[in-house]
């Protein structure tokens, strides 16, 4: 008796994992939103690399533009996002990444105080951050709105994308640079529509990264213009240590710097709300609004104190995690070990600067 009820549960277990394998089957025929689950820890792992190189070329390309260095970019967005998700409790399945906000500012900063105080107005800037934080945890969500209206946030999102402009003009030209003015303008043209044709007319995760698709059609060209030299990226070691800014603190700069994380600030708000409309969950009620800002502001503060550009979140690795079904908050966690650990290469960071901005 005892062996033929011990097959009885082996064939009724069996049939039990088969019922309930064909039940997810099912669902995820009937409902093709469903989320994908990863258990295996080295799929993870892939699919965090994934993610970070959706980010990567906008990643790279604000420290390519305002002259900071690409590998620290790269530590301080593996080092902020493992903030962000210590501060939300591992969460949020978010990327923090390069700011475009502060392009200009830190450009105008460098020239006027020196990286060094730039560097530490910057880090400032996760006050406000903070403040916001604070506001929304003891007045709610509707406060920063009230605070914040759409029709205040919009105009200073568009003119900080406006005041953007003059600077990509001046490289698309040539400006200040050592290349010529008709290799500069075809440069800039091919990268401008190789980008705007994949964010056009690509589709599936193409779509997502047609920053990338632009810097590597504008690399190849100028591979065959003669305008890269590799000796640099030959010269520098595997391995090295990003190049780590110590910050200098001057009231000039700050208040300079203060009032530009507003605007960013506020754009996290609807980060977090897309993030929720594409994994379904409420992240502005649990881990809550004052946490994500929290987290936000301290990435944010902890990217200027080691020479980076401060953090945000990145809207291209939310399409990428809509377009994926991957909602497990751990692929960030792999995104920001791979982004750590590239960061300690020394060629990665050496291969973008002899290449045109433009």
């Amino acid at each position: 008796m005892p062996f033929f009820s011990a097959r009885f549960m082996q064939i009724k277990r069996f049939f039990k994992v088969n019922s309930d394998r064909e039940l997810k089957l099912k669902m995820t025929k009937t409902n093709p939103n469903a989320p994908v689950v990863v258990e295996s820890k080295a799929k993870q792992a892939f699919v965090g690399l994934q993610m970070l190189f959706v980010a990567f070329g906008a990643l790279v390309l604000v420290p390519l533009i305002t002259g900071l260095d690409a590998n620290t970019a790269l530590l301080t967005a593996g080092v902020g996002t493992l903030l962000f998700q210590l501060c939300t409790g591992k969460q949020v399945p978010i990327f923090l990444a390069s700011s475009f906000a502060f392009i200009a500012p830190i450009q105008y900063g460098v020239a006027t105080w020196g990286i060094a105080v730039t560097m530490g107005g910057l880090a400032c800037t996760g006050l406000v951050y903070f403040a916001l934080s604070t506001l929304v945890k003891l007045r709610g969500a509707e406060a920063l709105q009230k605070v914040f209206p759409p029709v205040v946030v919009g105009p200073v999102i568009i003119i900080i994308g406006m005041g953007l402009a003059p600077v990509a003009v001046d490289m698309a030209l040539g400006k200040g640079s050592a290349y010529e003015y008709n290799d500069a303008v075809l440069v800039s043209m091919v990268t401008l529509l190789t980008t705007l044709s994949v964010a056009v007319f690509a589709k599936g995760i193409m779509k997502l990264i047609p920053i990338m698709f632009g810097i590597t059609a504008g690399y190849v060209l100028c591979l065959f213009l003669g305008l890269i030299n590799f000796q640099p990226v030959l010269d520098a070691p595997w391995f090295s240590l990003p190049n780590i800014t110590t910050p200098e603190f001057k009231l000039e700069a700050i208040l300079y710097l203060l009032p530009i994380a507003i605007a960013p600030a506020v754009e996290h708000v609807g980060g977090i709300m897309a993030i929720s409309s594409v994994t379904g969950k409420d992240f502005l009620k649990k881990p809550g609004l004052h946490r994500t800002l929290l987290g936000d502001g301290m990435a944010t503060t902890a990217a200027s104190l080691l020479g980076g550009p401060p953090n945000t979140t990145y809207a291209e690795v939310t399409g990428a995690v809509m377009l994926t079904r991957n909602f497990n908050p751990n692929i960030m966690t792999w995104a920001a070990v791979w982004a750590i650990a590239i960061s300690f290469c020394g060629k990665v960071g050496h291969s973008f600067p002899p290449f045109q901005p433009s």
